[in-house]
C-alpha cells in the first residue's frame, strides 16, 4: 500500500509541475485590451500592433462616436487622444508603450489609466516600428481628470 501511496504522490508532483508549466506562457498571453477607434485611424491599428508584438491581445471596434466612448471612461477632454483602449480594468488613452501597460498591471495603482495626450510623433503607432519611443512623456490619471507623469521618453 504505501509503494502505490509513493507512485501516486510522484504522478501528481509531475502532473502540478506540467501545469504550472504551461500556465505561465498562457497567462501572459491572456492579457485582452478591448481598444475603440475610429474606421479611419490607421495609426491606432499600429499601436494595436505593437501590444500584439509584446504578448498583447487586441480586439479592435470601428466607433464613429469616439467622444462618447472618451466620456464613457472618465478621460478628460485635455487628456484625450485618438483612440481609448480597457485592460484589466484600466483605461488606456492613446498611444501608450506596451513596457507602461504591462508596468500598470504589475503595479496596479488607484488611477483610471494612462495617456499619451494628443498623437506624440514618436509613439508606438506614430513611427516607423521598432523604434524606441521618444520626446513625450505618458500621464496616469485619476477619476477628477489629475494627471501626473507615470513615464518620460
Amino acid at each position: 500500500m504505501q509503494r502505490t501511496n509513493s507512485k501516486l504522490i510522484t504522478v501528481m508532483a509531475g502532473v502540478l509541475i506540467s501545469a504550472a508549466a504551461m500556465l505561465s506562457p498562457l497567462q501572459a498571453m491572456a492579457t485582452e485590451v478591448v481598444m475603440y477607434k475610429s474606421p479611419n485611424c490607421g495609426c491606432c491599428t499600429d499601436w494595436a500592433d505593437s501590444l500584439r508584438k509584446e504578448g498583447f491581445t487586441v480586439v479592435e471596434n470601428q466607433r464613429e462616436d469616439m467622444d462618447r466612448i472618451k466620456a464613457s471612461y472618465g478621460v478628460p477632454e485635455k487628456l484625450s487622444s485618438c483612440h481609448t483602449a480597457t485592460v484589466n480594468g484600466y483605461v488606456i488613452e492613446g498611444h501608450v508603450p506596451a513596457a507602461d501597460v504591462k508596468r500598470l498591471l504589475d503595479e496596479k495603482p488607484a488611477i483610471v489609466g494612462l495617456t499619451a495626450p494628443g498623437m506624440p510623433m514618436k509613439s508606438p503607432g506614430m513611427q516607423p516600428a521598432g523604434l524606441p519611443p521618444k520626446n513625450y512623456d505618458v500621464l496616469a490619471f485619476d477619476k477628477d481628470g489629475k494627471a501626473v507623469v507615470f513615464s518620460h521618453y
